[in-house]
This record gives C-alpha cells, sequence and structure tokens, in this order.
C-alpha cells in the first residue's frame, strides 16, 4: 500500500515514514501543503497523513481543494491542536479520522488500518476476485481456491494493485510508482523479481495462470497471455 506523509516538522515526517516503511508501506514524504496537493492529485494512494498547519496551504484547504477536484483517497489529519472545535472542522470538510500530537505508533497504525479497511467497504471493494482467486482487502487473507496463500507485505500490496486493474498491461516504471515509492533508488529489476515471487505463489499446479508478461510492455493479471 502506498501512503503519504504532508507533515512540515521534517524530524517527526522522518521518522513516521522510516517506522511505515518497516511495516512494508510504500511512503511519499512533503513539507509543505501545495506539494500536498500536488502529490494527492497526481498519485492514487492508499491513504494521506496531513499536518493541518503547513507552509503554503493548510492540511485543511489541501483537504477541500482535493475533495472539490473529486479526490477520494482517505485522509488522516495529524495536528497539535486538539480543542473539539477543531476535530469538528477536520472531520466536517471531508476528513477520515483526527490524531492529535504527541500519538503512539502503534494507535497510528491501527488507525491507518481502520480507515483503510472502512474505506474499502465504503467503496464496495472489500473483496477483489479473478477466476479463483481472491484478496480481502479487510483481512488482507489472499486464496486461491481453498489454500491461503502467504504473502509478504510488498507481494500483498503489488498483487492488490495489479487485481484493481484486472486486464491492463502495466509497465515496469507504474508498477514502481505505485508499489514503491518515488524516492526508491534499489534494484531497477526490483519489479521482475517481485512478479517472480507473485507468480510462483499463486500460479500453482493445476490451476489457470493469471500473471502474463508482455516483453517490452510490462505485466497483466487475468485475462488472455497474448505475449
Amino acid at each position: 500500500m502506498r501512503l503519504l506523509i504532508a507533515e512540515d516538522e521534517c524530524a517527526l515526517s522522518d521518522v513516521i515514514s522510516k517506522r511505515l516503511k518497516r511495516e512494508g508501506y510504500a511512503v511519499d514524504v512533503v513539507n509543505d501543503g501545495l506539494s500536498a496537493l500536488d502529490y494527492l492529485e497526481a498519485t492514487e494512494y492508499d491513504l494521506a497523513l496531513l499536518d493541518i498547519m503547513m507552509p503554503g496551504l493548510s492540511g485543511l484547504e489541501v483537504l477541500r481543494r482535493y475533495r472539490e477536484h473529486g479526490g477520494s483517497s482517505p485522509i488522516i489529519f495529524l495536528t497539535a491542536r486538539d480543542a473539539l472545535s477543531d476535530r469538528v472542522d477536520g472531520l466536517d470538510n471531508g476528513a477520515d479520522d483526527y490524531i492529535v500530537k504527541p500519538f503512539s505508533f502503534d494507535e497510528l497504525l491501527a488507525r491507518i488500518r481502520s480507515v483503510i479497511r472502512r474505506s474499502g467497504i465504503r467503496n464496495g471493494s472489500t473483496i477483489l476476485r479473478i477466476d479463483d482467486l481472491s484478496l480481502d482487502c479487510a483481512s488482507g487473507m489472499v486464496k486461491r481456491g481453498d489454500k491461503v496463500i502467504d504473502l509478504s507485505q510488498k507481494e500483498y500490496a503489488l498483487l492488490k494493485y495489479m487485481m484493481h486493474n484486472e486486464g491492463m498491461i502495466l509497465s515496469r516504471s507504474v508498477l514502481l510508482d505505485h508499489v514503491w515509492s518515488y524516492d526508491y533508488e534499489g534494484q531497477s529489476n526490483m519489479v521482475d523479481v517481485y512478479i517472480r515471487y507473485v507468480r510462483k505463489k499463486i500460479d500453482i499446479d493445476g490451476h489457470k495462470p493469471l500473471i502474463h508478461t508482455f516483453r517490452g510492455r510490462g505485466y497483466m493479471i487475468g485475462g488472455d497471455d497474448v505475449s
């Protein structure tokens, strides 16, 4: 899953980013409201964490403009403003949750999971299915037929993004952008490596192969292999 952190306290955003990456999330970080709005409108995030008091645009203004433009990614506000009126204002403007600083990281993780789970239920996308492969967005369970498939967090994020885009050829750069983060500087063949991991686990004997390779173009899940 890919998250955005918009927080002008660089030390705090760095700590949150590192902890979330250790939990398996792909994370982008910005430190002002204008950049936050640009990133939100350019990328489909699973969730964004917005500070309210940021230079350029406040978190409230970022959220207002993002929702006016049709943006639907879940938003959690992180803020030191703990007055009841501030919380109500944030929620009324379209935020999905509101966390007051200082907070525990365990609480933040729980809130992130809860908001993403609620978002999946609202959007009618709790369970993704292709042939006899299913992925439950709420529980995280993946099954091929009756067999439960054990995936790492990155494998799960890759499979989920591909299933959301069933029948579409996804280039390596697109997969890197959506499953990893903009500042990823690892091996250039990382997508190919993880595709092999996922394919080995879900394209098992006795079941129709679902992940297809299109040489020079990318990968697709579902549909027919015409590579």
